[in-house]
């Protein structure tokens, strides 16, 4: 288990701390509503080097994000309107699950019985309107 503590201004330095926790590249963001989930992946897809900047999947379920030659590079699931794990699988979720690239899952609990035991859990928490505490914990 490791933390960094960051304000909006650090976020390339929250996006690097994400890439060096590990050699899984699946990412579980939890936290609460306004922690700063999204805004955390956005800054890591443009790190990333997305040709997309990102945006909450809340209403789509799911994004994909490219590199500049068309490559896959990411997938953004929000699970926040899923209701059971039959309605997970029933989209696909296993396919983003296994899939061979980045995959930042939002609101992970409501999956948590599907998640593969090779990920890295990120807990945001908000110290202030500018300020977060993240803690990332391998599996």
């Amino acid at each position: 288990m490791s933390n960094i503590i960051y304000s909006l201004s650090e976020m390339a330095e929250a996006s690097a701390f994400i890439r060096n926790c590990g050699p899984s590249r699946l990412f579980c963001f939890y936290g609460d509503l306004g922690a700063g989930k999204t805004t955390l992946i956005k800054a890591l897809l443009r790190d990333l080097g997305a040709t997309d900047a990102g945006h909450s999947p809340t209403f789509g379920l799911a994004h994909e994000y490219h590199t500049p030659d068309g490559a896959l590079l990411a997938y953004h699931l929000d699970c926040y309107r899923i209701e059971n794990l039959e309605e997970a699988l029933d989209m696909g979720i296993e396919e983003y699950l296994n899939a061979d690239c980045y995959t930042f899952i939002e609101w992970p609990e409501r999956i948590e019985d599907l998640l593969p035991g090779a990920r890295t859990d990120l807990f945001l928490e908000t110290i202030n309107a500018t300020t977060r505490k993240l803690t990332a914990i391998l599996h």
